[in-house]
């Protein structure tokens, strides 16, 4: 299992990371559309719709379009829905359960989510614009707080965080990775090497208070994306969102928390960005 996980892990980042710094638009494009297609046939699986890839293919149609088309403008309109969805619609749902499958209430959320998972993707590609390492240093974020939370939930956990949807995330476990994130973007922003990046941006312009407060509030948010993406597998009683990945499960598997981590970073970046300017 374990020797399957790096071979995939391997072949991913030597698709991916090329792409990524190469920098071609076209190429980041297509990247981000098959990624988004099979995102989008995945979480159509686990709202259990009968038309899934005909519906797959006209979301991610619609991806593509706005992506190509679009500007930051119309952007804004998705992560705004976005981010009310997560306030009205996943959040809630932590508390009152998911709607019934079939009924209306799950086709809104089943909307809802592909809304959410299409602003990560457009979100994804406004980062890279500005760099690669840039949208790393954002990705770094979630994925540090998933490896920090792993080891010390492992080391210290004993109470559990949401044991109805992930009987194996615990408190300390979510604690140790805010600990991991702060800790670690405190640090990256005193290495040179590493001016362009995320959290030396808000640093500059929020000072420490500010880059510990966004730190925090990123690392809530991707412990939410994957808690929402467990949410739904436990209902469709699947493990994985599917096998496109071997020993990783699926594409959603690997982005249900930069879900609602990237848009977030991207609109904390335009309220800087506004601010300064006035």
């Amino acid at each position: 299992m374990l020797k399957t996980r790096v071979i995939t892990a391997v072949v991913l980042l030597a698709v991916l990371l090329p792409v990524l710094f190469l920098g071609h638009p076209l190429a980041v494009l297509a990247l981000c559309a098959v990624c988004f297609g099979a995102a989008c046939w995945e979480g159509l699986r686990l709202f259990i719709n009968r038309m899934i890839i005909p519906a797959a293919c006209i979301w991610t149609g619609l991806f593509v379009w706005l992506a190509y088309t679009g500007v930051q403008t119309q952007f804004m309109l998705v992560w705004g829905l976005g981010l009310l969805a997560w306030l009205v619609k996943f959040l809630p749902a932590f508390y009152f359960g998911l709607p019934a499958s079939g009924s209306a209430s799950n086709r809104i959320y089943s909307a809802m989510y592909l809304i959410c998972i299409m602003g990560c993707f457009l979100a994804m590609l406004v980062l890279q614009r500005h760099s690669a390492a840039y949208l790393l240093s954002v990705m770094l974020i979630v994925w540090i707080a998933d490896v920090g939370a792993y080891f010390f939930g492992k080391a210290f956990g004993r109470r559990k965080l949401a044991p109805s949807i992930s009987p194996g995330k615990s408190w300390e476990g979510a604690l140790g990775g805010w600990i991991c994130v702060v800790t670690i973007g405190a640090l990256s922003t005193q290495v040179p090497v590493l001016a362009d990046t995320f959290s030396v941006m808000l640093l500059r312009n929020w000072g420490w208070p500010g880059l510990i407060l966004v730190l925090s509030l990123l690392t809530a948010a991707s412990v939410t994306g994957d808690l929402v993406e467990s949410q739904l597998k436990r209902r469709a009683q699947m493990k994985d969102s599917s096998n496109l990945l071997p020993g990783h499960g699926g594409v959603l598997d690997r982005i249900d928390a930069l879900i609602p981590v990237l848009p977030l970073a991207v609109l904390i970046q335009t309220m800087i960005e506004i601010s300064s300017k006035s």
